[in-house]
């Protein structure tokens, strides 16, 4: 499914409305996903030794039963394809140094909003090893191909989205802080948490920011549920997902650098240029909440259903990935594009996309000439939680 088009008359608010509407930028051109999603791959593999160390606590199953794997929000680029492989090793070796003569066969789900561009996902997956030659063994060994049985699960994972007991390891990273939904309250011109004037809590008023702490932790809490009815005994979770280092949720840190200053300033450009009204800038948040420690603790120790193996708050980096730092304009492109592939199609929605063009060529402007400024200051933090079904 492509990005909207045209001038349209969204408000997104309901969960509905956003199911229907996000997905990270699809395609391979400029602004995808696929072509923005360096950076991502570049934190999920220094966070390799964390995943591993919650394989390590996977309870292996007799190799008659199919291993599975799932990874909830895996948008459309390559990323997803490298962790799923890197999952399946660590658990055949496991396999192995057990002293086990066989092993399962392993099955991998690519689950993402209806939305998501499945297609560009699909097509960057190597082809499956012929089984019906040789040993498993002689299988995983033959190169260029994957070792899984693979699945697209369009669907929410706020809500159920597999058989109960079915899933030994879910993966979710770069996903969750992304929330089910504006909450409504924040978009009431007449509420005292009406978020007025901006498009992000970043900044905002503690009103507005606590709205989007009780959607994250709401959503959170929903999450687990459903991952508690889906999980095998004995299986684990991996999540890492925007995090913060202030208490304060109107410091949303990385993410408020990313979505709460040129972004911010380049809605308020066409606003004074008189290319939207104040209105239609008012009337569109981003739905992403980037929590502290503690939002996310409460939840699952409330749910109860998972015990804590490791939580803590890892520094990933920079989200921009530039060849020619001391380029300003490539560092300003770099921001626009990094943005555009996260946030693009909820903007082209909400006031089509030749305004979208406008918007991000503002954005774009605005990083260069902050380009040294956004290079030293840029930096996200992520909550690392590894889970076990208790």
């Amino acid at each position: 499914m492509g990005p909207p088009s045209g001038e349209n008359n969204v408000v997104v608010s309901s969960n509905i409305k956003l199911e229907r509407l996000l997905s990270m930028k699809g395609g391979k051109g400029e602004t995808s996903y696929a072509n923005n999603s360096q950076a991502q791959a570049k934190h999920a593999r220094s966070m390799l030794h964390l995943l591993k160390e919650t394989l390590d606590g996977v309870h292996l199953n007799s190799p008659e039963i199919p291993f599975v794997v799932a990874d909830l929000g895996c948008s459309s680029g390559s990323n997803t394809i490298f962790i799923v492989n890197v999952i399946i090793q660590h658990i055949i070796k496991r396999y192995e140094a057990s002293g086990h003569s066989d092993l399962p066969e392993f099955s991998a789900f690519f689950a993402d909003l209806p939305s998501n561009d499945f297609n560009t996902l699909f097509q960057l997956l190597p082809p499956l090893a012929n089984q019906d030659v040789g040993s498993m063994e002689e299988c995983l060994a033959s190169t260029g191909h994957r070792s899984f049985f693979a699945a697209g699960v369009p669907g929410s994972f706020y809500r159920r989205l597999f058989p109960a007991k079915s899933i030994d390891v879910f993966y979710s990273a770069f996903s969750l802080h992304w929330l089910s939904q504006v909450p409504e309250i924040v978009l009431e011109k007449s509420s005292t948490t009406y978020n007025k004037g901006k498009i992000f809590i970043h900044g905002a008023n503690k009103s507005s920011a606590n709205a989007y702490r009780r959607q994250f932790q709401t959503d959170l809490a929903g999450f687990l549920k459903m991952r508690s009815k889906e999980m095998k005994k004995g299986g684990s979770m991996f999540i890492a997902l925007l995090g913060r280092t202030s208490e304060d949720p109107t410091d949303q840190g990385g993410a408020g650098l990313l979505f709460g200053t040129h972004f911010q300033d380049a809605w308020n450009d066409l606003v004074q240029e008189g290319l939207i009204t104040s209105e239609k800038r008012d009337d569109f948040n981003i739905p992403v909440y980037a929590p502290s420690l503690q939002d996310f603790k409460e939840v699952v120790e409330a749910n109860g259903s998972f015990s804590i193996k490791k939580l803590e708050v890892f520094q990933g980096g920079s989200p921009l990935v530039v060849n020619r730092p001391d380029d300003a304009a490539e560092v300003g492109r770099a921001l626009a594009n990094s943005c555009r592939s996260v946030s693009g199609v909820l903007v082209d929605a909400h006031i089509g996309d030749k305004l979208g063009d406008e918007l991000f060529l503002r954005v774009a402007n605005r990083a260069t000439n902050k380009a040294e400024e956004i290079l030293e200051n840029l930096q996200f933090f992520h909550i690392v939680a590894s889970l076990s079904l208790k």
